[in-house]
Parts: structure tokens; C-alpha cells; sequence
């Protein structure tokens, strides 16, 4: 009896490597942000409102893949702790912006450091050159991916 070959070889599959590869990337931040008491999307929603102050609960959600209800129960534990503020009611429509106080501004500027060390050392072996080839490479496939 003959097997069939595979149809897909994980060895050489980019989709399959690029999944091997996000599993890595997020052990290796959960072990760097656990010690600073953070989650992966803990972090994600404090480096999302540094870059872009001001984003509502579902924009938030969008950038850190979680649902609207998950952020919303985030959004809440940041805010009593006293890392984000939000308006008590929004100025127009529904949207609550959100921002960073100065402590979430310390507590990101540790994770971030954290985080950069585990891109460092995941990059560690690639020159300049590329590491610019392999970000241009994955924005090509998110692009790719994105069209119709």
C-alpha cells in the first residue's frame, strides 16, 4: 500500500512556520511580562493608547485581538488601577477614549524594554539588512492576505 505524500510540507510551509514562530514569540513575552504582572494583551493595550492616544474599547480590541467584552473587563482593571482614564460619559456618540496616566506610562516603559530584549534576541542572528527584508515580507502577506 503507497501513502500519499502530504500536501503540505511543515518543515518548508511558511504558514506553518509562521505559526511555530508566534507561539515562540508569545511564550517567550509572557515570560518576560508575567514577572511585571502584565498579560500579552495587558501590554498590547498600553503600547496601542502610548502610540495612538485616545482609542475607543472596540478600537483597542481590534489592535490586541481580543474581543470588545474582554477589553472592556481590561480597560476597567486598568482604569482602577490607575494605569488609563476614561470619561465618564463620552463627548459625542458612544466611544470612551481611553488614556494613558503617567503610571501606565512607567509600567509600559518596562514591559517595553522587556518585550524589545525578546525581539532582539529573536532577531539576534539577522543583520540590518535582514530584518528589514523579513518585516517587508511579512506586510506583504498580511496585505496579501487582506484582498479580496
Amino acid at each position: 500500500m503507497s501513502q500519499e505524500r502530504p500536501t503540505i510540507e511543515l518543515a518548508t510551509s511558511p504558514g506553518y512556520l509562521l505559526k511555530v514562530a508566534s507561539t515562540a514569540l508569545r511564550t517567550a513575552m509572557e515570560e518576560v511580562l508575567r514577572p511585571l504582572g502584565m498579560t500579552i494583551t495587558h501590554y498590547s493595550c498600553l503600547e496601542l493608547l502610548a502610540q495612538r492616544p485616545g482609542l475607543s474599547n472596540s478600537e483597542l480590541a481590534r489592535g490586541t485581538f481580543v474581543t470588545r467584552q474582554s477589553m472592556n473587563v481590561l480597560l476597567q482593571s486598568l482604569q482602577r488601577d490607575g494605569l488609563v482614564t476614561r470619561p465618564e460619559q463620552p463627548a459625542s456618540g458612544r466611544a470612551l477614549p481611553t488614556e494613558l496616566t503617567a503610571a501606565g506610562r512607567r509600567q509600559l516603559a518596562g514591559a517595553s524594554a522587556a518585550v524589545r530584549g525578546v525581539e532582539d534576541r529573536m532577531l539576534a542572528d539577522m543583520d540590518a539588512a535582514d530584518r528589514r527584508r523579513l518585516t517587508g515580507l511579512l506586510e506583504r502577506c498580511v496585505v496579501a492576505l487582506r484582498q479580496e
